[in-house]
C-alpha cells in the first residue's frame, strides 16, 4: 500500500500522521474532523440523519484512501466533499427540514419530526425566512452557499472539495445570494424581526 503524508504545518487542523493506511492515521483523521463534519451535516439534515451520513462520509473516505490525493485538496475539505455528496442524496429531507424551519420558526414544540429537527439544528445559524428561502436553491447552488455559511470553507476548499473549478464556486456563490436577497425582498434574514422593526 502507498504511503501518504500531509504537506501541512505541524498543530493545523489538517496536520494528521503520514499515512492512510495505517489504523492510527486514520483514527487520527476521525479524531480530527469527526465533530466538524458532524456539526455540518446536522445543520444541513438533522441530528438523527447526521449520525449515518458521517459514519458513512469516514467509511467512504477509509474505502477511497489511495485514491486521496493532497495536491488536489486538504483533508478537511476532502471530507467536505464526500460529505455534501452524501448529503446531496438526501435532499427531499433537507429541503423539508428547510421549509419545516420556514413554516414553524425556532418553536422547538412544532408538530411533525422534520419541525423539531429543524428547529433543534438549525436555530443558531437560519432565521425561518432565510431557511425557507435556502430550500429554494438549486441544489449546486445550496452546497457552494452551506459549506461557505456553515463549514467557513474557502473558495479554494469549496472547489476542492465538490471537483468543481475555482470560478464556478464564486459564480454559484454570487448566484446563491442574488436569489436569497430576491426571494427575501432585500432584507437581512439574519436580523430578528423585532430588531428590524427598531431600526
Amino acid at each position: 500500500m502507498t504511503s501518504i503524508s500531509w504537506a501541512v504545518p505541524a498543530g493545523s487542523p489538517e496536520a494528521v500522521p503520514h499515512s492512510l493506511d495505517e489504523a492510527e492515521g486514520f483514527s487520527a483523521i476521525f479524531d480530527a474532523h469527526f465533530a466538524e463534519i458532524h456539526r455540518y451535516v446536522a445543520q444541513r439534515l438533522g441530528d438523527d440523519i447526521a449520525e449515518d451520513i458521517v459514519a458513512e462520509t469516514f467509511l467512504t473516505a477509509f474505502r477511497k484512501r489511495s485514491r486521496y490525493d493532497p495536491s488536489r485538496a486538504g483533508v478537511r475539505a476532502w471530507l467536505y466533499g464526500i460529505a455534501t455528496n452524501l448529503v446531496g442524496r438526501q435532499r427531499r429531507v433537507e429541503v423539508r427540514t428547510l421549509r419545516a424551519l420556514g413554516r414553524h420558526g425556532l418553536d422547538p414544540d412544532a408538530p411533525g419530526h422534520e419541525e423539531r429537527v429543524a428547529a433543534r439544528v438549525s436555530a443558531e445559524s437560519l432565521r425561518p425566512s432565510l431557511a425557507a428561502a435556502v430550500a429554494e436553491l438549486h441544489q449546486r447552488d445550496r452546497d457552494v452557499l452551506l459549506l461557505v455559511a456553515l463549514a467557513d470553507l474557502s473558495h479554494e476548499e469549496v472547489a476542492a472539495a465538490l471537483g468543481i473549478p475555482y470560478g464556478t464556486v464564486g459564480s454559484r456563490l454570487n448566484r446563491a445570494r442574488r436569489k436569497l436577497r430576491a426571494i427575501l425582498g432585500e432584507t437581512n434574514p439574519m436580523l430578528d424581526p423585532e430588531e428590524t422593526r427598531r431600526g
